[in-house]
């Protein structure tokens, strides 16, 4: 049944004043809210309307109301205006996308670190490809006579090295004589086509030479799988603490411990996001994981190019700001998309605030 505007007034400013608060709210203190002009007898109606119809829940039978699930369901999506970020939080966010890191590891990471600062909330984000990586170019570097660097590029310019230490020594004319048989055999192959190859290789390579060439293939597995999966990097787990819903020390370390489940926390929040939506709200029992089922979150997708894209996120009570959080995140997550893409961000130029 549709709500009437004063019910959803009603509801909007209970959601917003429990946001603030953490307490239930009563009649008396929304008597002077939303721009209500109707009596505490009138609201005490709407909210046990509210209530009965799930909207609402009431802790205690002498206590005020807080938003269930279903009421903030109704918020995020009719109720919360969209927010602007003041002119400091979108420097604080610009300063930060501009930090010059050369490893698509190490932007994503310092990303969610950020977004655990600015939101106050447990952050995690990561990146996921949509195609497969392959091998672009090998390079080898002599170092000494008994050790050289493996240097590989896969074809979404992504560069890892790696030290080797050998047993027998090695000359620059036979690193290079390897170099070449790299980037003859085993360039443009993805990670399920580089082990045939280095069995048909196998047959054909003299003396201790596929020994080498098994070395250096096998970093370049590693590194294609490493991207291929990419890790969560999650940040601030401790902030739950700051929140009076995780006052009991057990409640928060369950929480904190699955946060700190990569593989699982990547199937249970990010790719749920990864369906064309930029910015997605899961709250309370939306969320897969049993673990999430008494919070919410917040993702916001972002573009890196080649193929992929990544998600950035905060977890955190159902008691959320959805408005300020999905503000932030959608900006940082456009600020990515911009870094990855092209050198210019997002102009920092919101409206100031009043």
């Amino acid at each position: 049944m549709e709500l009437t505007e004063r019910k959803k007034k009603i509801l909007r400013a209970v959601v917003e004043s429990y946001i603030q608060t953490a307490e239930p709210v009563g009649s008396k203190a929304l008597a002077g809210l939303a721009g209500l002009n109707v009596s505490s007898a009138t609201i005490r109606n709407e909210l046990a309307d509210l209530t009965e119809q799930g909207y609402l829940e009431q802790p205690h039978t002498s206590a005020g109301r807080i938003p269930s699930p279903r009421g903030y369901r109704l918020y995020v999506n009719e109720l919360m205006e969209e927010q602007r970020l003041s002119l400091e939080e979108t420097r604080q966010i610009n300063e930060a996308l501009h930090l010059k890191m050369k490893e698509l590891d190490n932007v994503i990471n310092q990303a969610g670190r950020m977004v655990s600062q600015l939101t106050n909330y447990p952050a995690f984000a990561l990146a996921e490809g949509s195609r497969r990586l392959a091998i672009k170019r090998f390079d080898l570097i002599l170092v000494d006579s008994a050790s050289f660097i493996a240097v590989v590029m896969t074809d979404s310019s992504v560069v890892k090295n790696k030290l080797f230490r050998l047993p027998a020594d090695l000359s620059e004319p036979q690193l290079q004589l390897l170099t070449t048989l790299l980037n003859t055999a085993f360039v443009g192959k993805t990670l399920d086509q580089l082990t045939p190859e280095l069995m048909r290789v196998a047959e054909h390579a003299a003396g201790n030479s596929y020994g080498l060439i098994s070395l250096v293939v096998s970093f370049a597995m590693e590194v294609l799988d490493s991207l291929e999966n990419s890790p969560v990097y999650t940040a601030g787990a401790s902030h739950i603490l700051d929140h009076p819903e995780y006052q009991d020390l057990g409640k928060a370390q369950k929480l904190m411990s699955y946060l700190s489940e990569d593989r699982s926390l990547a199937q249970a929040l990010a790719l749920p996001a990864l369906d064309g939506d930029d910015t997605r709200i899961l709250i309370g029992p939306e969320n897969v994981a049993d673990e999430l089922k008494d919070t919410s979150v917040v993702l916001a997708s972002y573009d890196i190019g080649d193929g992929m894209k990544g998600v950035i996120g905060v977890v955190g009570p159902t008691r959320m700001d959805y408005a300020k959080v999905a503000a932030k995140l959608s900006y940082v997550a456009d600020g990515l998309s911009k870094l990855f893409g092209q050198p210019e961000l997002p102009p920092g130029t919101p409206e100031k605030e009043e």
